[in-house]
């Protein structure tokens, strides 16, 4: 009897245990060892917040030698079971890109996560930083549009990427987006062809391709370019850009002649590093001496049009007025001109203060607003002033538009005759009651007819029936619609999540059976779109390690994630760079398998 007391008692006391451990709060930390660490690259770093769905306070400062830059968060459920008890724990993950500039093992220091007034201390990580190779097939340059200009003045970044090699995963990092001396701008000026490229520490880039000659080789020139506004004045030094990618360096095969027809021959790759001369960028200070009225911080060198239709107006008619400001190859900053603040505008029309979102044509920003002259003493549209500085000869400038001749008439005023005609005269004719003619001359009350409102006879009277049972039927019917097809957003999430592998090998087998152009590219497309499908992800931004990462986390399948993984890579890099990744029958079916494999092994 005493020995089943204690029992138990040890039973109790154990899933008490269970019960607090799955109660508290753990915090460790690892790194992304799934491929080769190498110096200068940016690689996988997670802070990892076991029983909470709410982000920490991150003290990075132990991490700062490693440059550290968040990359987002996302939650999980952990799933464990302690004496056949299953126990769900949620589970945060932070994401920050780490780079580490030297070889050899690299132990990454604990960090304090403060989380509701508790701090909490992650475990040290080692890592073994590799050093790329070197090879003359990769060239890599950066460039500025101007290496002196002045605080808020727009220059351009320009990164030129050469390959005259077959390669197969890269990666492009430009520190001096991250630097935080820089607002970071699109150029307005896009290449229609230019595909979307994400950068390892998350900034996007328009990414144009072309063959050019380089060095005298025949090489595939990759670019894409920057818009860089200085947030302060002085010398910016911007550290050196680099690529490291593999690149192929020979073929291996099987040793029996039959399968190496068969299967073919694998690609090697090796991991090789290119870097760009860093560069430096002068930042003067705007001058405060000088400075017209309206300068609102436009620098380069702009002109500024104006033109207006109808100009044979009368008072308060109204008046398009179109302005045209152009000059400068970056438009962003130009902003309404402020018509407002021009005393003759001011002064002599109505100026509605609602304003129209400006148009870009023809390297001009074009903005349009209807105004009235409110007098007819109006002869012009007069002056409008644009404001800026000049960089290159160090000194503000005022440009103004012409002035627009106009001729207003006064608004004529109507009168009682105006109203009832020219040719109205009085009637002295006595009006004669005709029998059986005009009503207004029966004197008996018999002609009066009641009018009075009746809501009875309304809701019942023909007409109105027709005019109050039409919506109520409506009503009914789109009431019907909703109960018998009613869904929540949680059950078209369920039904996308249903429906996603079928989905994507229709897919699949439509570009096997057909002629199809692009099939690399629409490979990757069902890839992504399969995953994020299946995880409630967003396709479009889905990268190889994102897709390996969900299969890891759904499926615990290291061998399909890490297939799945490479496959969409190779694929993913063809898009840029003249890797060889046919799509044939036999990728197209492993895919096939990969995906029909994860979706059994999936636990949601």
């Amino acid at each position: 009897m005493i020995f089943v007391k204690k029992l138990i008692f040890i039973l109790v006391f154990i899933s008490s245990v269970a019960a607090s451990v799955s109660a508290q709060v753990r915090v460790s930390a690892q790194v992304d060892t799934g491929k080769d660490i190498y110096v200068g690259e940016s690689f996988g770093y997670y802070i990892i917040l076991e029983g909470t769905n709410q982000a920490g306070l991150v003290d990075l400062e132990p991490l700062r030698r490693f440059n550290p830059i968040s990359t987002g968060n996302k939650t999980r459920n952990s799933v464990s079971i302690i004496n056949n008890k299953t126990i769900q724990r949620n589970v945060l993950i932070m994401t920050y890109s780490l780079t580490v500039n030297k070889e050899g093992p690299v132990t990454i220091p604990t960090v304090t996560v403060t989380l509701d007034g508790k701090s909490y201390v992650t475990n040290p990580v080692s890592v073994n930083i590799l050093k790329p190779g070197t090879t003359d097939q990769l060239d890599l340059e950066m460039s500025l549009s101007d290496t002196r200009c002045y605080v808020g003045q727009p220059v351009v970044l320009t990164i030129n990427f050469y390959v005259s090699a077959d390669i197969g995963d890269f990666q492009i990092d430009v520190p001096a987006f991250t630097s935080g001396d820089f607002e970071i701008e699109d150029s307005e000026i896009i290449d229609p062809q230019a595909r979307q490229y994400r950068l390892h520490t998350g900034v996007n880039v328009l990414v144009s391709q072309s063959r050019v000659t380089h060095n005298s080789r025949d090489a595939i020139l990759v670019t894409f370019n920057k818009i860089l506004i200085p947030k302060r004045s002085g010398l910016i030094r911007l550290g050196p850009a680099f690529v490291s990618a593999d690149v192929a360096v020979g073929r291996t095969s099987s040793s029996d002649s039959f399968f190496e027809g068969f299967l073919g021959s694998n690609v090697q790759y090796k991991r090789f590093i290119v870097d760009s001369e860093p560069l430096e960028l002068n930042v003067l200070a705007l001058p405060d001496q000088d400075k017209p009225e309206g300068f609102y911080g436009l620098i380069g060198n702009y002109t500024i049009s104006a033109d207006a239709t109808p100009t044979n107006v009368n008072v308060g008619d109204p008046i398009t007025l179109t302005i045209k400001i152009g000059g400068s190859r970056y438009l962003k900053p130009v902003q309404w001109p402020d018509l407002e603040q021009v005393p003759g505008l001011a002064a002599d029309f109505k100026i509605p203060t609602q304003k129209a979102s400006p148009t870009i044509e023809d390297g001009f920003k074009v903005f349009t607003q209807t105004i009235r002259a409110n007098n007819d003493r109006v002869t012009e549209i007069p002056p409008i002033p644009l404001a800026y500085f000049d960089a290159e000869q160090n000194k503000y400038n005022v440009v103004r538009t012409e002035p627009i001749k106009l001729e207003v008439a006064p608004t004529k005023i109507l009168t009682n005759a105006d109203l009832e005609g020219s040719d109205f005269a009085p009637v002295n004719k006595e009006v004669e009651a005709i029998k059986k003619g005009l009503s207004a001359n029966y004197e008996s009350l018999d002609v009066l007819e009641n009018m009075k409102f009746s809501p009875v006879s309304a809701l019942l009277g023909s007409g109105y029936t027709v005019v109050w049972s039409l919506p109520l039927a409506a009503l009914v019917l789109s009431i019907i619609i909703k109960v018998v097809t009613n869904t929540t957003p949680e059950q078209i999430a369920a039904k996308r999540r249903r429906q996603s592998c079928g989905r994507a090998l229709r897919r699949l087998k439509k570009i096997s059976s057909g002629n199809v152009q692009d099939r690399e590219e629409q490979i990757v497309s069902i890839m992504k779109q399969y995953i994020g499908d299946r995880f409630d992800r967003t396709a479009g931004s889905l990268t190889p390690d994102d897709c390996y990462n969900e299969i890891i986390t759904a499926a615990s399948d290291v061998d399909s994630a890490e297939k799945y993984k490479e496959l969409m890579a190779e694929f993913e890099a063809a898009r840029y760079a003249p890797i060889r990744a046919d799509a044939t029958e036999q990728k197209i079916r492993q895919i096939h398998g990969l995906i029909k494999s994860i979706e059994k092994k999936s636990r949601r």
